[in-house]
Protein backbone atom coordinates (compact mmCIF):
# COMPACT_ATOMS: atom_id res chain seq x y z
CA UNK A 1 0.00 0.00 0.00
CA UNK A 2 2.80 2.41 -0.88
CA UNK A 3 0.88 4.67 -2.94
CA UNK A 4 -1.45 5.44 -0.71
CA UNK A 5 -1.24 9.01 1.07
CA UNK A 6 -1.50 8.14 5.24
CA UNK A 7 -5.07 9.32 6.44
CA UNK A 8 -5.42 10.60 10.16
CA UNK A 9 -8.04 9.06 11.90
CA UNK A 10 -10.14 11.80 13.96
CA UNK A 11 -12.46 9.98 16.19
CA UNK A 12 -16.02 11.39 15.86
CA UNK A 13 -17.86 12.59 19.11
CA UNK A 14 -21.53 11.70 19.15
CA UNK A 15 -23.69 14.73 19.88
CA UNK A 16 -24.69 13.34 23.35
CA UNK A 17 -20.75 12.79 23.76
CA UNK A 18 -20.58 16.64 23.18
CA UNK A 19 -23.26 17.46 25.51
CA UNK A 20 -21.73 15.46 28.33
CA UNK A 21 -18.28 18.00 28.03
CA UNK A 22 -19.83 21.36 27.67
CA UNK A 23 -20.23 22.77 31.18
CA UNK A 24 -23.40 23.10 32.54
CA UNK A 25 -23.43 25.82 34.83
CA UNK A 26 -20.94 29.03 35.04
CA UNK A 27 -20.03 30.30 38.31
CA UNK A 28 -22.65 27.93 39.75
CA UNK A 29 -25.66 29.40 37.36
CA UNK A 30 -26.91 27.01 34.71
CA UNK A 31 -26.46 27.19 31.27
CA UNK A 32 -29.52 25.38 30.36
CA UNK A 33 -31.99 28.01 31.12
CA UNK A 34 -32.97 25.32 34.34
CA UNK A 35 -33.62 26.31 37.84
CA UNK A 36 -31.15 25.88 40.18
CA UNK A 37 -30.91 24.02 43.41
CA UNK A 38 -33.07 26.39 44.98
CA UNK A 39 -35.47 26.45 42.70
CA UNK A 40 -34.34 30.33 41.54
CA UNK A 41 -33.94 30.77 37.62
CA UNK A 42 -31.09 31.83 35.87
CA UNK A 43 -32.14 35.37 35.41
CA UNK A 44 -32.21 35.80 39.06
CA UNK A 45 -29.21 34.16 40.03
CA UNK A 46 -27.54 36.20 37.95
CA UNK A 47 -29.11 39.45 39.59
CA UNK A 48 -28.18 37.76 43.10
CA UNK A 49 -24.48 37.00 41.58
CA UNK A 50 -24.20 40.82 40.23
CA UNK A 51 -25.61 41.83 43.84
CA UNK A 52 -22.97 40.56 45.72
CA UNK A 53 -20.05 41.85 43.36
CA UNK A 54 -21.07 45.37 44.23
CA UNK A 55 -19.91 44.10 47.75
CA UNK A 56 -16.69 42.63 46.92
CA UNK A 57 -14.74 46.13 46.32
CA UNK A 58 -15.84 47.08 50.37
CA UNK A 59 -14.88 43.59 51.57
CA UNK A 60 -11.13 43.81 49.37
CA UNK A 61 -10.72 47.20 50.90
CA UNK A 62 -12.07 46.43 54.72
CA UNK A 63 -11.16 42.92 55.42
CA UNK A 64 -7.62 42.46 54.23
CA UNK A 65 -4.33 43.93 54.45
CA UNK A 66 -5.23 46.74 51.49
CA UNK A 67 -6.87 48.84 54.65
CA UNK A 68 -3.28 48.98 56.53
CA UNK A 69 -1.85 49.86 53.47
CA UNK A 70 -3.26 52.21 52.01
CA UNK A 71 -2.98 54.29 55.16
CA UNK A 72 0.56 54.13 55.41
CA UNK A 73 1.14 54.85 51.82
CA UNK A 74 -0.95 58.18 52.77
CA UNK A 75 0.66 59.04 55.53
CA UNK A 76 4.17 58.08 54.07
CA UNK A 77 3.10 60.77 51.28
CA UNK A 78 1.93 63.29 53.67
CA UNK A 79 5.06 63.02 55.50
CA UNK A 80 7.08 63.50 52.64
CA UNK A 81 5.33 66.58 51.67
CA UNK A 82 4.86 65.69 47.81
CA UNK A 83 1.36 66.71 47.31
CA UNK A 84 0.15 64.33 44.91
CA UNK A 85 3.36 62.39 43.96
CA UNK A 86 3.06 59.11 44.00
CA UNK A 87 -0.89 59.84 42.63
CA UNK A 88 -3.61 57.97 44.48
CA UNK A 89 -4.15 55.33 41.02
CA UNK A 90 -0.24 54.57 42.00
CA UNK A 91 -0.27 54.04 45.60
CA UNK A 92 -3.91 52.13 45.34
CA UNK A 93 -2.20 49.73 42.53
CA UNK A 94 0.46 49.53 44.72
CA UNK A 95 -1.52 48.66 47.72
CA UNK A 96 -3.89 45.97 45.41
CA UNK A 97 -1.11 44.05 44.48
CA UNK A 98 0.78 43.78 47.74
CA UNK A 99 -2.78 42.45 48.87
CA UNK A 100 -3.39 39.84 46.25
CA UNK A 101 0.09 38.65 47.46
CA UNK A 102 -0.18 38.67 51.20
CA UNK A 103 -3.91 36.68 50.75
CA UNK A 104 -3.17 34.26 47.87
CA UNK A 105 -2.55 31.38 50.51
CA UNK A 106 -6.01 31.73 51.80
CA UNK A 107 -7.48 32.70 48.67
CA UNK A 108 -6.16 29.38 47.33
CA UNK A 109 -7.62 27.55 50.23
CA UNK A 110 -11.13 29.47 49.85
CA UNK A 111 -10.93 27.69 46.21
CA UNK A 112 -10.05 24.78 46.99
CA UNK A 113 -11.94 23.92 50.11
CA UNK A 114 -14.85 25.40 48.85
CA UNK A 115 -15.35 27.21 44.95
CA UNK A 116 -13.94 23.57 43.36
CA UNK A 117 -16.44 21.24 45.41
CA UNK A 118 -19.58 23.45 44.66
CA UNK A 119 -19.17 23.59 41.13
CA UNK A 120 -18.62 19.89 40.92
CA UNK A 121 -22.38 19.72 43.01
CA UNK A 122 -20.32 18.22 45.44
CA UNK A 123 -21.35 20.41 48.49
CA UNK A 124 -24.44 22.96 49.07
CA UNK A 125 -23.87 26.82 48.96
CA UNK A 126 -24.70 26.65 52.67
CA UNK A 127 -21.34 23.82 52.72
CA UNK A 128 -18.96 26.23 50.62
CA UNK A 129 -20.02 29.54 52.38
CA UNK A 130 -19.13 27.90 56.03
CA UNK A 131 -15.84 26.22 54.26
CA UNK A 132 -14.61 29.63 52.61
CA UNK A 133 -15.33 31.70 55.87
CA UNK A 134 -13.11 29.32 57.92
CA UNK A 135 -9.87 30.73 56.47
CA UNK A 136 -10.72 34.12 56.89
CA UNK A 137 -11.85 33.85 59.98
CA UNK A 138 -8.28 32.75 60.56
CA UNK A 139 -6.98 35.71 59.16
CA UNK A 140 -8.81 38.17 60.82
CA UNK A 141 -8.04 36.50 64.51
CA UNK A 142 -4.29 36.87 63.78
CA UNK A 143 -4.37 40.83 63.69
CA UNK A 144 -8.11 41.43 65.54
CA UNK A 145 -7.26 42.84 68.79
CA UNK A 146 -8.71 40.96 72.14
CA UNK A 147 -10.09 44.76 73.09
CA UNK A 148 -11.97 45.47 69.61
CA UNK A 149 -13.47 42.46 69.76
CA UNK A 150 -14.55 42.57 73.16
CA UNK A 151 -16.27 46.04 72.21
CA UNK A 152 -17.82 44.91 69.06
CA UNK A 153 -19.53 41.77 70.97
CA UNK A 154 -20.58 44.54 73.75
CA UNK A 155 -22.44 46.92 71.00
CA UNK A 156 -23.85 44.12 69.13
CA UNK A 157 -24.97 42.01 72.73
CA UNK A 158 -23.69 39.01 71.10
CA UNK A 159 -22.97 36.50 74.50
CA UNK A 160 -18.98 35.47 74.09
CA UNK A 161 -18.27 32.52 72.00
CA UNK A 162 -16.33 29.44 74.03
CA UNK A 163 -13.64 29.73 71.58
CA UNK A 164 -12.32 32.40 69.16
CA UNK A 165 -13.26 30.43 66.15
CA UNK A 166 -16.68 30.32 67.28
CA UNK A 167 -16.83 34.18 66.59
CA UNK A 168 -19.14 35.12 64.21
CA UNK A 169 -17.82 37.15 61.00
CA UNK A 170 -20.26 40.01 61.75
CA UNK A 171 -18.22 40.50 65.39
CA UNK A 172 -14.46 39.77 63.49
CA UNK A 173 -14.97 41.73 60.38
CA UNK A 174 -15.82 45.55 62.26
CA UNK A 175 -13.13 44.25 64.95
CA UNK A 176 -10.67 43.51 62.43
CA UNK A 177 -10.86 47.08 60.98
CA UNK A 178 -10.52 49.10 64.34
CA UNK A 179 -7.66 47.21 64.62
CA UNK A 180 -6.17 47.95 61.50
CA UNK A 181 -6.62 51.32 61.70
CA UNK A 182 -4.97 51.78 65.12
CA UNK A 183 -1.92 49.80 63.55
CA UNK A 184 -1.94 52.27 60.07
CA UNK A 185 -2.14 55.10 62.50
CA UNK A 186 1.40 54.37 65.01
CA UNK A 187 3.10 53.43 61.52
CA UNK A 188 2.16 56.72 59.87
CA UNK A 189 3.00 58.47 63.42
CA UNK A 190 6.72 56.21 63.52
CA UNK A 191 7.01 57.26 59.54
CA UNK A 192 5.92 60.94 60.22
CA UNK A 193 8.89 61.84 63.00
CA UNK A 194 12.32 61.55 60.71
CA UNK A 195 10.28 63.77 58.10
CA UNK A 196 8.80 66.15 60.98
CA UNK A 197 12.51 66.81 62.43
CA UNK A 198 13.89 67.60 59.42
CA UNK A 199 10.80 70.19 59.25
CA UNK A 200 11.84 71.82 62.50
CA UNK A 201 15.70 72.45 61.55
CA UNK A 202 14.59 73.84 58.35
CA UNK A 203 12.03 75.95 59.86
CA UNK A 204 14.46 77.11 62.61
CA UNK A 205 16.97 77.65 60.18
CA UNK A 206 14.85 80.35 57.70
CA UNK A 207 13.59 81.84 60.77
CA UNK A 208 17.00 82.48 62.26
CA UNK A 209 18.46 83.91 58.74
CA UNK A 210 15.43 86.23 58.41
CA UNK A 211 13.69 84.04 54.86
CA UNK A 212 10.44 84.52 56.39
CA UNK A 213 9.56 84.95 52.62
CA UNK A 214 10.36 81.31 51.94
CA UNK A 215 7.95 78.84 53.21
CA UNK A 216 10.15 76.15 55.18
CA UNK A 217 8.61 73.39 53.39
CA UNK A 218 10.43 74.71 50.34
CA UNK A 219 13.53 74.22 51.98
CA UNK A 220 12.46 70.87 53.76
CA UNK A 221 11.28 68.88 50.86
CA UNK A 222 13.88 68.16 49.14
CA UNK A 223 16.28 66.88 52.01
CA UNK A 224 13.21 64.46 52.60
CA UNK A 225 12.90 63.41 49.43
CA UNK A 226 17.04 62.73 49.43
CA UNK A 227 16.84 61.40 52.76
CA UNK A 228 13.79 58.76 51.95
CA UNK A 229 16.01 57.89 48.38
CA UNK A 230 19.28 57.34 50.16
CA UNK A 231 17.78 55.03 52.65
CA UNK A 232 15.65 52.93 50.33
CA UNK A 233 12.26 54.25 51.50
CA UNK A 234 10.09 52.25 49.64
CA UNK A 235 12.16 48.80 49.97
CA UNK A 236 11.88 49.62 53.68
CA UNK A 237 8.34 50.69 54.49
CA UNK A 238 6.84 47.90 51.70
CA UNK A 239 9.16 45.21 53.29
CA UNK A 240 8.02 46.16 56.58
CA UNK A 241 4.48 46.16 55.42
CA UNK A 242 4.52 42.93 54.19
CA UNK A 243 6.71 41.34 56.92
CA UNK A 244 4.42 42.68 59.24
CA UNK A 245 1.17 40.20 58.39
CA UNK A 246 3.30 37.13 57.84
CA UNK A 247 4.86 37.41 61.60
CA UNK A 248 1.45 38.34 63.04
Amino acid sequence: MRGLTPVLLVPSLSPAAIAAQTPRSLFGIPLDGQAGPYGLGAPLQILILLTALTLLPAIVVSVTPFLRITIVLHFLRQALGTQSTPSNQVLIGLALFLTLLIMQPVTTQIYTSAWQPLERNEITAADAWERAVAPLKTFLLRFAREKDIRLILEISRVPPPRTPADLDLRVLAPAYILSELRTGFQIGAVLFLPFLIIDLIAASVTLSVGMVQLPPVMISAPFKILLFVLVDGWNLVVGSLVKSFYGG
